[in-house]
This record gives C-alpha cells, sequence and structure tokens, in this order.
C-alpha cells in the first residue's frame, strides 16, 4: 500500500484534527481515512450547530 497522496502540510493538519501520530495518518487506508473525515465533519456541524441555537 502506498502511503497518501497529500500535501505535508495537510497531512500535519488532518493529523491534529484527528487526533492520530502523522505516520498513522500516512499509511491509513484511504477508505478509513474518509471514514474518520465523515465523522469528524459530523460532530463539527453538530458542535456549531449546538451552539447556534443557544
Amino acid at each position: 500500500m502506498k502511503p497518501l497522496q497529500i500535501s505535508p502540510e495537510t497531512a500535519v493538519k488532518l493529523a491534529e484534527q484527528l487526533k492520530v501520530p502523522l505516520e498513522h495518518l500516512m499509511h491509513m487506508p484511504q477508505h478509513i481515512l474518509l471514514q474518520k473525515l465523515a465523522e469528524l465533519a459530523k460532530s463539527t456541524s453538530s458542535d456549531t450547530s449546538d451552539s447556534e441555537s443557544k
């Protein structure tokens, strides 16, 4: 399996957002990364909607 084809800056930001080590992120299968990104987006949007309703 080849590493993800993303820029170093993007990789660092994603690792911070997903709270995973950079090495794990770079060798993470693409379908798992997409799943984690979807979960992150869902939690971020629910946090945003919660704060807007208050």
